[in-house]
């Protein structure tokens, strides 16, 4: 059994591939109804932008200590830029495609009275073309990296997924995925799948008991040639299912005050960690508390080493 230490993380190097966004706050007060409609007038008086979808995944796995890369699509907009900004600070490394046509996905989150009173998207699909240059640029890249995360948000892009995870399964790269949709399919032959409750009930249906809901899982794994699957189950912990039956972890968090991003978090401390030689089993509970901690915060958020070994 590996135990987890500074020197396995920071020699730890993983792949990121999704679909990138920007995450948008814009903070405001709120003391009047609108005479136009019953919705809050927001004054507002503070903008931030954070990384959000897979560079959150990605600047997760940077604050743990370890070398993250990322592959994406973007467009070439206001918003695309503003993440190469945010980006070349952050220690990540990047490698985005340019697509004019694409619109840069970000989720404007509009917050007053500390909470979020609106969320607006902006978002559109990547041309086929740019899709099949990442996956050129992911056969390039995967050497050098350990892990592969793919962090899907259905954004469209992962048009490719299958290609790259076989391209990963030859060079003998374990491949961990944050699902999107109701067509696991695509996943076929993973290391291991993060759903949340809602994700896998969109696959396997509801199920009625504890053993019902490992039956359905662990038929799931076999149909899918996936080692692992770990259920995200909020304030429930977590589930993992694999050959050996299943193991189960309780949650950490102290307080819940954003769930937003917890996902990200759980699936960057797992690459990280199965990158610097960590089993799924043993890397399960630093995931779980990693996700405790993240929930503490306000929005997109991540966890340092230190905090994680607090």
């Amino acid at each position: 059994m590996k135990t987890l230490s500074l020197e396995n993380v920071k020699a730890s190097k993983v792949l990121v591939v999704g679909d990138v966004m920007l995450d948008r706050y814009w903070y405001g007060s709120v003391d009047r109804i609108s005479p136009e409609a019953p919705v809050p007038v927001v004054r507002i008086t503070k903008e931030e932008d954070r990384l959000g979808g897979s560079a959150n995944v990605a600047y997760n796995g940077v604050s743990l200590g370890a070398t993250i890369s990322l592959l994406s699509v973007v467009g070439e907009d206001e918003v695309s830029h503003k993440l190469e900004k945010l980006i070349s600070v952050s220690g990540i490394k990047p490698f985005f495609g340019r697509d004019p046509q694409l619109k840069t996905t970000m989720k404007l989150r509009v917050i007053g009275r500390q909470q979020q009173l609106l969320r607006v998207d902006f978002e559109s699909n990547p041309l086929h073309e740019s899709l099949a240059s990442q996956t050129e640029k992911f056969n390039e890249l995967i050497n050098n990296h350990q892990a592969v995360v793919f962090s899907d948000y259905g954004k469209g892009g992962l048009g490719e997924v299958e290609r790259m995870i076989e391209i990963a399964k030859n060079h003998h790269k374990p491949v961990l995925i944050d699902p999107k949709g109701s067509n696991y399919s695509r996943y076929k032959g993973a290391t291991v799948i993060t759903p949340n409750k809602q994700e896998l009930r969109e696959v396997v249906g509801e199920w009625s008991s504890e053993e019902d809901l490992k039956l359905r899982a662990q038929r799931l794994r076999a149909d899918l040639g996936v080692d692992s699957l770990l259920l995200t189950r909020s304030e429930e912990g977590m589930s993992l299912f694999d050959a050996a039956g299943e193991l189960h972890v309780g949650a950490q968090a102290l307080e819940v005050f954003d769930v937003t991003g917890a996902g990200d978090t759980v699936i960057a401390t797992l690459a990280v960690l199965m990158a610097g030689g960590l089993t799924v089993r043993e890397a399960l509970p630093w995931a779980n508390k990693a996700g405790g901690i993240v929930v503490g915060k306000f929005g997109t958020a991540s966890v340092s080493f230190q905090e994680l070994t607090a």
